[in-house]
């Protein structure tokens, strides 16, 4: 099955621009797609992201996904399985890493200083 995302040579990413926040995201969480895309309905395809933490925003309900997920905290803070107001849990640093396989429940999120993650999501080959 083809991979599909662009042979891309090293290159400065612009994080001034090209940020949306995904739907059912709460404000203050966005996504900049860098490469390929998710299609999952049909269980397909696979996707290379930032996704950005405001300073204080957090998630108040656990999430299920049926694609694999690896999870790099790039710089800031997250903690991992506050309650719906936001606080408990437990703190993660920079360089933290984290891989999911389809159907593993994960969250909430928070992070207090705001914080960038780099995201790889894919479905197991046909």
């Amino acid at each position: 099955m083809p991979v599909n995302k662009a042979h891309d040579e090293f290159y400065t990413l612009d994080l001034t621009k090209g940020w949306e926040t995904p739907a059912g995201y709460p404000e203050g969480i966005q996504q900049k797609i860098i490469a390929g895309g998710l299609d999952e309905k049909n269980k397909r395809g696979t996707r290379t992201r930032l996704l950005r933490f405001a300073p204080g925003v957090y998630t108040t309900e656990p999430f299920v996904h049926e694609y694999w997920e690896e999870v790099f905290l790039v710089q800031g803070d997250l903690t991992v399985g506050n309650d719906k107001a936001g606080k408990g849990g437990t703190g993660y640093p920079p360089f933290t890493y984290a891989c999911r396989p389809p159907g593993a429940w994960h969250g909430p999120f928070r992070s207090e200083k705001g914080c960038i993650l780099l995201e790889m999501h894919y479905f197991d080959p046909v």
